[in-house]
Parts: C-alpha cells; sequence; structure tokens
C-alpha cells in the first residue's frame, strides 16, 4: 500500500498527539472563563493554576514512564489504547467536576495519559515509516499536536460566547477530549502492529506481511527483503546483551550516549520556553496591555500560525535539510525573538496611546515568530530525533525515560514556577530561556548532534559506534558474553556481506 497508507496510520494515530495538544491548550482558555475562576474561587495568576497546569506535567512524566513497560509488554498499539482509555476518564471527571479535587484528579489522569501518548505515538509511527520519509511521518504527531492546539481554543473562544453564568464555557471544552479518545479506542486495533516490535517478540512472518503492506510499491521486493534481514539481525545482535530492569540502558556505552541524546532533545524544546507561552499566553498579553475577549482572539490565532509553518517544514524541508541545521537556526532565532520581546516588554510599562498600541503588536509578534521558529525546528524534530535514534532493545524505555523527565518533569518545573515569574519579573523571565539556549543548548547541538536524515534506523546505530552494541557492562556473566559476541560478529559479516551484494 505504500506511502498513502502510512501516512493514513500516522495520522490516525497521532490522535494521541492531538490530546496532547489538545489538553495542553484547553486550560489556556478555561482560565479564562469568568464562570470557571468564580466556580473554584481563584483567578489566572494563582497558585491553584499553576497546581492545574503542574499536576498535568507531573501525571505525564509517571504517564510516560509507565509506557515503558507496556510499550516492550503489550506492543506499540495497545499502549497507544491504553493511553487513549485513561484520557476518557480524566475529560469526565473534568467536565463534570463539582470541586476542585475532581479537577486535579481529572488533570492528573489527562497528563497521565498524554504521557503514555507522547511517548509511544512517535515510536510507533518511527517503526512504521520509510526511511526517506520517517520526518514526515513523525513530523505528523508534532502537526497533530498543533491542531489539537487549534481546536481547544477556537472550541473554547466559541464556548466563551455564553453568559458568564453558564458553566458551558468551560465544561465543554474539557468533555470535548473525549471524542478523540473514544476515536483511538474504537479503531487502532485495526492498524498493523509496528513490525520491528513484532521481530523482536518472535512474530517474523507477520512482520515480513506488515512490511509489505507498509512500504510496497510493486517494484521494491529486494529493498523490503533487505530491510527485514537488517532489522531481524539486528534485533538478534541486540537481545544479546539486553538485561531485565532500566539499569541497562545506563550501562552499555553507546546506549547511554543515545538516551542522553534523546533526552536532551526533549529538554531543550521545553527550554525554548514555548510552553510557557502556550500555558501562559493570557497572563503575558496582559503584561503587553491585552486583555479580555481580545487576549482570547489573539490566543486562538497564536495557535494556528505554528501548525502551518510545521506543515510546511516537515512536508517539503525536513527529510531534505535533515535535524541539526534547523535546530541551531531555532536556537539562535528564538534567542532573538525571546530578547526582543524581552525589550518590548521593558519598554511597554508606562506607555500610552498609539506608542503602547505599537509595543503591544510588536510583542503580539515576537511571541508569534518564537511559534513559527520552534515550528520549523525543535517542535516536530524533537519527536522524529528522539524517537529515531534509539536501539529496539531500549526502545521503549528508553523513550520513556526521554520523554518522561527531559519533556514533562521539566515541563512540571515550568508550569508551577512560571505564572509566578511572569507575574513577579515580567520581561525578565525571558533571559532564563535564552541563557539556556546560547549557552548549553547551542554548543551541545553543534559539537555532539548527528545526522540521521533518510537512514534506517539500523543505520542509525553505526552513526553511534558498533551496530548495536558499545561496551558490554561487567556484571554480565563471561561465558555468555563471550558467546553472544561471536554469534553478533557472524552475523554482522552476513550484513556486511549482503550489503555489499546489493550495492554491485
Amino acid at each position: 500500500m505504500g506511502l498513502l497508507f502510512n501516512v493514513c496510520l500516522a495520522v490516525f494515530a497521532a490522535n494521541g498527539s492531538f490530546l496532547f495538544g489538545y489538553d495542553s491548550g484547553v486550560m489556556t482558555i478555561v482560565i479564562q472563563s469568568p464562570h470557571f475562576l468564580n466556580f473554584f474561587n481563584t483567578n489566572a495568576e494563582s497558585n491553584i493554576i499553576g497546581a492545574i497546569n503542574a499536576t498535568f506535567s507531573g501525571g505525564a512524566v509517571f504517564g510516560s514512564l509507565m509506557g515503558g513497560f507496556t510499550m516492550d509488554s503489550l506492543g506499540r498499539r495497545k499502549t497507544i489504547m491504553i493511553g487513549a482509555i485513561i484520557n476518557l476518564i480524566g475529560a469526565i471527571l473534568q467536565s463534570a467536576a463539582q470541586h476542585l479535587g475532581m479537577i486535579l484528579v481529572g488533570r492528573i489522569m489527562a497528563g497521565w495519559a498524554v504521557g503514555v501518548l507522547s511517548m509511544s505515538v512517535p515510536i510507533y509511527q518511527s517503526e512504521c515509516a520509510h526511511p526517506k520519509t520517517r520526518g514526515l511521518i513523525v513530523g505528523i504527531a508534532q502537526q497533530m499536536i498543533g491542531i489539537g492546539f487549534i481546536v481547544s481554543t477556537w472550541v473554547g473562544y466559541g464556548s466563551s460566547k455564553v453568559p458568564e453564568t453558564n458553566s458551558f464555557s468551560w465544561r465543554f471544552p474539557l468533555a470535548f477530549q473525549c471524542v478523540p479518545c473514544l476515536m483511538i479506542i474504537c479503531g487502532i486495533m485495526f492498524f498493523p502492529e509496528s513490525p520491528r516490535y513484532l521481530v523482536e517478540t518472535d512474530r517474523s512472518d507477520e512482520a515480513l506481511r506488515v512490511l509489505h503492506k507498509l512500504h510496497y510499491n510493486g517494484t521494491n521486493e529486494d529493498w523490503i527483503n533487505q530491510e527485514f534481514n537488517e532489522i531481524k539481525l539486528t534485533i538478534d545482535a541486540e537481545k544479546a546483551i539486553t538485561a531485565p530492569g532500566w539499569a541497562i540502558m545506563f550501562k552499555v556505552k553507546t546506549w547511554r550516549t543515545r538516551l542522553l541524546h534523546a533526552t536532551s532533545i526533549q529538554l531543550f524544546g521545553q527550554m525554548t520556553g514555548i510552553n510557557v507561552i502556550g500555558y501562559y499566553s493570557t497572563i503575558m498579553y496582559h503584561n503587553l496591555g491585552i486583555e479580555g475577549d481580545r487576549a482570547l482572539l489573539v490566543t486562538s490565532i497564536y495557535n494556528v500560525v505554528g501548525p502551518i509553518f510545521n506543515l510546511i517544514f516537515i512536508v517539503f524541508l525536513l527529510d531534505r535539510v535533515g535535524r541539526r541545521k534547523p535546530l541551531l537556526f531555532g536556537t539562535i532565532g528564538i534567542s532573538i525573538a525571546l530578547i526582543c520581546e524581552a525589550a518590548v516588554g521593558s519598554q511597554i510599562e508606562g506607555a500610552t496611546g498609539s506608542r503602547k498600541n505599537s509595543l503591544s503588536a510588536a510583542g503580539v509578534f515576537f511571541l508569534f515568530l518564537v511559534s513559527c521558529i520552534f515550528s520549523v525546528s525543535f517542535g516536530p524534530i524533537s519527536w522524529v530525533y528522539a524517537s529515531e535514534i534509539m536501539p529496539l532493545s531500549i526502545r521503549g524505555r528508553g523513550s520513556a525515560f526521554a520523554t518522561g523527565i527531559g519533556n514533562w518533569l521539566v515541563g512540571t518545573v515550568w508550569s508551577q514556577v512560571s505564572p509566578i515569574g511572569l507575574g513577579n519579573i515580567k520581561w525578565k523571565f525571558y533571559f532564563i530561556f535564552v541563557a539556556w539556549n546560547l549557552l548549553i543548548t547551542l554548543p551541545v547541538i553543534f559539537f555532539l548532534y548527528k545526522e540521521t536524515k533518510q537512514k534506517s534506523l539500523e543505520e542509525i546505530d553505526l552513526l553511534f559506534g558498533e551496530r548495536a552494541l558499545g561496551t558490554l557492562p561487567d556484571d554480565l556473566d563471561d561465558k555468555q558474553k563471550e558467546i553472544e559476541l561471536e554469534r553478533i560478529q557472524d552475523a554482522r559479516k552476513i550484513l556486511a556481506k549482503d550489503q555489499v551484494t546489493v550495492v554491485h
């Protein structure tokens, strides 16, 4: 069925990413509802709002880590379905909330689910994608995150038009999460399991059939067989040093390196400040003098801009320009935009009339610019790079760790401290992100990150040293280690011979 089926699979699985975007964006609208704030006796800058966002991110940390177990034991599809079921329960609790406790528990469950989905969807897409289109296929996850943000803000904007005494303004946007949850629950099992997971669980015949279904175009039978053989040989090699538990990820040198790459790219995405803007744009617009219905409208437009740039980037550029160059561009570009945003913020206090309006417009422009740059750099690439550099034997656990710690744990901290920082030090808060980007993110990407465009997942192993191997940990049985290494070397020789034959 080829590329069309691959895209359909990626889009449907990315309903999980849609939930990520929707759940993240919906509270930006909900906390602007006067009825919601009165019902829970709070305001948009309070610790309660910070707690609501922090419980979501905190739940996502544990969800990501849990996904590491279910990905390896139950598979990719069932993990995605479990995430949707948990999210459905959380959505019901939030939309029916009668007190703050129900909101907090519902947000924890929604975060738990999004944690599971945020690490499992890109892995599923990556393992099913063709090397030449993997950037596009996994980039669909970020696209659907953006679409989730768009839908959440426009659903919220429409719901806000009811009288202030009507709880529909916040209950309906929270209830809308149920729609994509039910779609995933009802449909995900109609799509095939990842061929790499099937090989890993000794279902090789089924894996070969799935590879045909995903990639066969009528003329590439030899390529499919070569891909299957390389997957099988690599997995056989990795199984030789796979050990129970999570410690193995830190003991094998190349695995540890790849884990740090995946975790750092997630961390660097958070340190652009993009989610702080997403969660607390209300406070930022207030600091720029934009309030009420106007702020809600600007937020709704803001959430449209990023996905447009993301779509153009993943379709036309990502698989051509690669990963490193856009990341370097994004680091520098976002830093410049945040410096300009801080400069505008420092001047707007005390400004009046047309000067204040001009500064407000400039402030909005630079926030939009951050979103645009993020959408052609860290937005899609953080998911693509993190999912493609993990060796299969630790892909579930490694992605769980990278997403849970690098993305969600850091996001939890920012969710809690950002409303306080934006409320107290205002524009100076942006310099935290600028300093991190220029002093840490930029040199790490420039000196350490590797280019992975259009390489198979098995070829990426070679970028990090030996195929699927590093220095074996000392605590493995020496005799078994010797036997397995000998078998692996034989497998490598066969693979190398096959590759030479194909070239000639």
